[in-house]
């Protein structure tokens, strides 16, 4: 069970932003610019490529690791938000950088995407012998906060545990997930703010495949590449065949964290708007969420994607890294770690 004094406040959304699309984009945009006197590594990864990892100077706390979402990076203003957030709750924040999202293109053909949960596994482990005696949390955000919810499935009761080794986390928290990955593309696709939010990932994700073009020419289309509008599409061409599905169906399939939920046994904080535009209502598995007393499902009727913004339009709150602190500030201090 979650205790009390870690369940967040009641969201209240601004009065100007009740609509999701404006949620989302005030979420964007209005998170503040922190600066933060953040470091950066570089680790070297078993498979001889590199993660780009962001930190804040050691004070002694429990350590926490940011996961982003699609095409996000450690310097987002949510990921920034989150730091300042984490900190000022006596936290010690760590930021991750899929593969590719640092500003560098990895050395690898395989991606990031949505179920890789093998980096995530050896970060949290290279955290755990650095920090041994530090209780462990992590906060996943849209495609990251699928990852966390998979990773902690997988090494669940009644899963067979994953060939890439990885311990879990004291306590996590999710921020906009994505549950179902067919039923969040295929909304995409078919709406009119979708298709505005998919040109702007796409433009992104063909942009990193041209980088490497000279070592994925034998691998993707890269005509076909220029044809594609569409996340499936995408991922029907490029992030299936990379990295071992048969088809955008099979990595929807195996990926999409609602199938693990019933596994997952680390206290657990899921943020979730009923209104996100990047996940229909129906595809919610809100009933696998709240039979698992591992989760509190945080359910709000606004909040868009990656928004919960409240408060007046010059002096925004930022709900949901708020939350997340607060959450991890209380479990992580009652935490007894097994390195």
């Amino acid at each position: 069970m979650i205790p009390t004094p870690a369940t967040p406040p009641p969201y209240q959304p601004s009065a100007w932003a009740l609509n999701p699309h404006v949620q989302t984009l005030a979420g964007k945009f209005l998170r503040p610019e922190r600066e933060l006197p953040v470091s950066r590594e570089r680790w070297d990864t078993p498979d001889g490529d590199f993660l780009d990892l962001d930190l804040l100077p050691d004070t002694g706390g429990p350590v926490v690791l940011i996961l982003h979402g699609l095409e996000g990076h450690t310097r987002r203003p949510y990921v920034r938000n989150a730091f300042y957030a984490l900190r000022e709750a006596g936290l010690v924040p760590v930021g991750l950088n899929f593969r590719a999202c640092s500003g560098e293109p990895n050395l690898k053909l395989r991606t990031y995407h949505s179920g890789e949960t093998s980096d995530l596994g050896f970060v949290l482990g290279r955290l755990r012998d650095r920090f041994p005696d530090r209780a462990l949390g992590v906060i996943g955000v849209s495609l990251g906060g699928n990852v966390l919810l998979k990773y902690l499935g997988e090494r669940g009761e009644g899963h067979t545990p994953p060939e890439a080794p990885g311990p879990l986390p004291d306590a996590a928290v999710t921020i906009s997930v994505p549950f179902d990955l067919a039923a969040g593309a295929d909304l995409l696709a078919r709406s009119r703010m979708g298709r505005v939010y998919t040109h702007y990932f796409l433009r992104s994700l063909v942009g990193k495949i041209r980088q490497k073009q000279r070592l994925l020419a034998d691998r993707v289309d890269l005509e076909a590449l220029a044809r594609v509008r569409s996340l499936r599409g995408f991922d029907d061409l490029v992030t299936a065949p990379l990295n071992g599905f048969r088809d955008a169906d099979h990595y929807y399939r195996d990926s999409s964290s609602a199938f693990y939920l019933k596994s997952v046994r680390t206290p657990t904080l899921v943020l979730q708007a009923e209104d996100d535009p990047f996940l229909p209502r129906p595809a919610l598995p809100e009933t696998a969420l709240r039979d698992n007393p591992s989760i509190h499902l945080a359910l709000t009727d606004r909040g868009g994607h990656v928004g919960f913004v409240s408060g007046a339009f010059r002096r925004p709150e930022f709900w949901a890294e708020e939350s997340s602190a607060r959450f991890l500030r209380v479990v992580l201090a009652g935490s007894s770690t097994v390195p």
